[in-house]
């Protein structure tokens, strides 16, 4: 078992990496000293796999546990789940000594954090997530959030875990489409921030593909450090945080544009990731060599790396405009410098469009 800790002060929260770790939830909550009754969200797929064996654990630690199912998708990532779970622990008569587990991947994390966040004007939470993407992405760093209709995570708080336990078996029953799409936030934390580990992944793509245990170990423990290490700067993305947005402007857009059915939310990235370093190298702040590895890269990840001709560019302002980090009209969009350091440059949704563009 690997052990990253998150250090933001009295919010300071380990991550606890490594396998078998399921069985072991309720004496690691017990360490961190979390009290009270339990509720566990999950959806009927990843709760049929992994919410007995967690809740073995806890009522072997002395926890009363209760189980909160909600429909699986990012589309049910909205207000009518999340009401699903504020009935079920006014009805169970949950109090603000109480704590949620979110056991699942990034929408079961994303909507229990902020229900966690709300509750009772907040009680605690932490994060079992059993997929790739919510294992390096969204459950380190306390952004939770559901989304609106017209668009992605508009409703949201910053809330942090107390504890985020990452079994790394729970990748077994990954279906590969799922796998991949979180390779997609692998690949950026070496595009925003560490180079070396960029080329570790160019190096071991195949084995991490292959879901090799100890290079997949690796990544992840690598990329939640890297996270780790960004959000300790900057908690509630007041400027340097945002740099892990990158891909997701774009990505965002069209995931919104297609109603959340089309693209998984790492495939999506990786279009804006592509097309977000597309643009760097039109701004001459990224080489056309540094471009061309990225592309390699999550193409060799098996994720999509062009916006499909169906979807015109200009389909996508809405979703643009409509992007959280926008301010006065103009959005934050972050550009890469190369591999391993970003910036930061506002563009209006029609000037990205027409510079995408004209790229082409």
């Amino acid at each position: 078992m690997q052990t990253v800790t998150v250090n933001l002060g009295q919010r300071s929260y380990p991550i606890e990496l490594g396998e078998g770790l399921l069985s072991r939830v309720g004496e690691m909550m017990k360490a961190q000293g979390i009290a009270g009754r339990v509720g566990i969200v999950s959806n009927p797929p990843v709760a049929g796999l992994y919410a007995e064996e967690v809740r073995e654990s806890l009522q072997g630690a002395g926890y009363e546990t209760s189980l909160v199912l909600i429909p699986e998708g990012e589309g049910h990532k909205n207000t009518a789940s999340l009401g699903l779970i504020y009935d079920a622990l006014v009805g169970r008569r949950f109090d603000r000594g109480a704590t949620l587990i979110a056991l699942g991947g990034g929408v079961i994390g994303d909507i229990t954090g902020f229900a966690a966040a709300t509750f009772l004007r907040g009680i605690g939470f932490v994060q079992i997530p059993t997929t790739l993407l919510a294992q390096v992405d969204a459950s380190v760093g306390g952004k939770t959030a559901v989304n609106h209709e017209q668009g992605k995570n508009l409703i949201g708080a910053f809330h942090q875990p107390r504890l985020v336990v990452i079994d790394m078996k729970t990748l077994r029953t990954l279906p590969q489409r799922e796998f991949a799409a979180g390779m997609a936030e692998v690949i950026k934390h070496g595009i925003i921030q560490d180079a070396g580990y960029f080329g570790f992944l160019e190096d071991g793509m195949d084995s991490l593909m292959r879901m090799d245990p100890a290079a997949l170990e690796t990544a992840v423990a690598g990329s939640c450090r890297i996270k780790a290490a960004v959000v300790e700067q900057d908690e509630r993305e007041q400027d340097r945080r945002a740099i892990l947005n990158f891909g997701h402007t774009i990505g965002h857009a069209l995931e919104s544009f297609t109603g959340y059915e089309r693209f998984l939310h790492g495939e999506a990235v990786a279009i804006g990731m592509i097309q977000a370093a597309a643009l760097s190298a039109s701004r001459g702040v990224c080489g056309a060599a540094e471009l061309g590895r990225i592309e390699a890269l999550v193409r060799r990840a098996g994720l999509p790396w062009r916006i499909p001709d169906d979807i015109a560019l200009a389909d996508l302002v809405d979703g643009l405009e409509l992007d959280k980090k926008s301010h006065a009209g103009k959005i934050k969009f972050v550009l890469c410098e190369g591999i391993g350091g970003t910036r930061f440059q506002w563009f209006s949704a029609a000037e990205i469009v027409r510079e995408l563009a004209s790229g082409l």
